[in-house]
């Protein structure tokens, strides 16, 4: 959905490129881990550390992989969390 002015659009965009690009770089991470919290905080609280990374994965990341790929990495995320479990 895109409900914004192509004038207002173009002047955001404008306002955006006319920052340094650290900033902007800066900005986009710190969208990003607000987004990240927002979804963290939609999960149960008692999922153990794998199960989180594994949701989170998901949805953020879901349709960017196939199915074979998406299971890849998330037995991929569950072997390194049993891992880190172990070397403790």
């Amino acid at each position: 959905m895109n409900d914004t002015a192509p004038a207002i659009q173009e002047r955001y965009h404008a306002l955006l490129m006319a920052r340094a690009p650290e900033e902007r770089l800066l900005m986009a991470s710190h969208m990003f881990d607000t987004a990240r919290a927002f979804a963290r905080a939609s999960l149960p609280p008692d999922l153990p550390p794998a199960e989180v990374a594994c949701r989170l994965f998901l949805r953020f990341y879901e349709n960017d992989f196939d199915e074979p790929t998406r299971s890849a990495i998330l037995a991929r995320i569950r072997e390194k969390a049993r891992n880190s479990a172990t070397a403790i």
